[in-house]
């Protein structure tokens, strides 16, 4: 799995021009799948995101987690985080896992996540044509690859 994870005073998804689900501060966090993922990089991805020390202490230090500061949490299925771009200007999408394949492993990671935090998140549609709109706090980017866990 691979995610990029960003720290949000406010996001938001749209679906057809109706508001799916809303976040205040908290995180966003676009996840792509491949064939390879397993029960074990869900757990472990999850595990990452929810104690990730991104948000600031009162020293202004990042040193405080989502979970910490009962910040909510935005997923999103992005099969285009998998683009493999050596060869010409047209993305490959190749490593990107089928539906059949992602639907579940997003729903387990979406379960995972909750369990993890301790509450709901919001997410997205899978598949769908989505809008999403944020306010990026800091800027505050992480990038996570479960196969290459820097």
């Amino acid at each position: 799995m691979r995610a990029v994870i960003q720290r949000v005073s406010q996001a938001s998804v749209t679906i057809q021009h109706i508001i799916r689900s809303a976040i205040g501060n908290g995180l966003l966090v676009l996840v792509g799948i491949e064939d390879a993922d397993t029960p074990e990089d869900i757990e472990w991805l999850s595990g990452k995101i929810v104690n990730l020390r991104i948000f600031n202490d009162a020293n202004g230090v990042m040193n405080i987690s989502v979970k910490e500061n009962g910040g909510d949490i935005l997923l999103i299925s992005q099969f285009t985080l998998h683009a493999a771009t050596k060869k010409g200007n047209r993305p490959s999408y190749i490593r990107a896992s089928k539906p059949e394949v992602a639907i579940p492993l997003y729903e387990k990671m979406i379960a995972q996540l909750e369990k993890d935090l301790g509450k709901s998140i919001g997410t997205g549609e899978f598949g769908a044509d989505m809008k999403v709109a944020l306010l990026n706090d800091g800027p505050v980017t992480i990038v996570i690859d479960t196969k290459n866990k820097e």
